[in-house]
């Protein structure tokens, strides 16, 4: 279906072009949701999806993918319903600046502040303050895992979604799955180039390949769910980095879909596993985030 659109590779796109062709894909949402309003994170834009109109529930923040360079609060709006929905929990979607207009740490910073901003208000958004986790896909993924490590407020649990963690690309699927589908290896380029554009930032720093922080950091995580695909350039460190947490002695589960590439998890509409990959999602959430 990708294929029968024709359109250009991402590594020939400009950032506004490859942005253009994401927006022509988006579909409305089909999940149905309590309420949701937008909201000001303390200068950030964001989402609030409530599930219920009980009061006390725990909080996910979550972050979009889409390489630092693409993703929005409408493209991720469907999964941050059906997460709502599945965990009983609101959803907070946090639509940080974008790259190459904002390159690290812009991403980062607005991270921390609209996770910072979700614990202050917490009470009145008709949430705990101790009940909040943090979450993402591929490079939202990447921004969750470095919101635990900086952890700006206490954190319950992380459930991260085939993220990057090594932007030095050095794991053998990157050379397995080079050609995809969906993510490629020059792909991959395309967006880090465009994410660390001008900064100098060393591919090893932590704070962009969360792969490199130290034991003592990482094993301040919180409890963690890691979703990974089989056709993927980012499983191998996903799956790596999932190891070094339970090896850490952070609470684990990895759960990789046979069959599925990278951005599986936001095709609910197309997919019977992102439905079941989003449902477990949902619930492991909902089970940490519980009373």
């Amino acid at each position: 279906m990708m294929a029968a659109l024709g359109e250009l590779p991402l590594e020939q796109c400009s950032p506004e072009q490859a942005r253009e062709i994401r927006a022509r894909r988006l579909r409305p949402a089909t999940e149905p949701i309590h309420e949701s309003s937008d909201v000001d994170a303390d200068g950030v834009p964001a989402r609030l999806y409530r599930p219920n109109d009980r009061d006390d529930l725990g909080l996910l923040v979550f972050f979009h993918g889409g390489g630092w360079v693409l993703g929005s609060l409408e493209s991720h709006d469907n999964l941050c319903r059906i997460l709502a929905n599945s965990s009983g929990c609101c959803v907070l979607s946090v639509a940080y600046r974008l790259a190459p207009e904002h390159p690290y740490p812009a991403a980062l910073d607005d991270a921390v502040t609209a996770t910072r901003w979700g614990h202050t208000n917490a009470a009145s958004l008709r949430c705990s303050p101790d009940r909040i986790a943090v979450g993402g896909d591929s490079a939202g993924g990447t921004l969750a895992i470095v919101v635990g490590h900086l952890a700006p407020v206490p954190l319950r649990y992380q459930l991260l979604v085939y993220p990057a963690t090594d932007l030095t690309r050095s794991f053998p699927s990157f050379v397995e799955n080079a050609d995809g589908p969906q993510l490629t290896a020059a792909g991959m380029g395309w967006f880090i180039g465009h994410y660390l554009d001008g900064t100098g930032t060393d591919l090893t720093d932590p704070l962009v390949s969360p792969h490199f922080a130290t034991d003592e950091v990482v094993a301040a995580s919180p409890p963690t769910l890691m979703i990974t695909a089989e056709y993927d350039p980012l499983r191998d460190e996903a799956d790596a980095y999932a190891a070094r947490l339970a090896t850490v002695g952070v609470p684990t589960s990895h759960v990789r879909f046979s069959g599925m590439y990278h951005g599986f998890f936001g095709l609910a509409d197309f997919l019977d596993d992102a439905i079941a990959a989003n449902h477990l999602a949902g619930a492991a959430v909902g089970r940490a985030l519980s009373r």
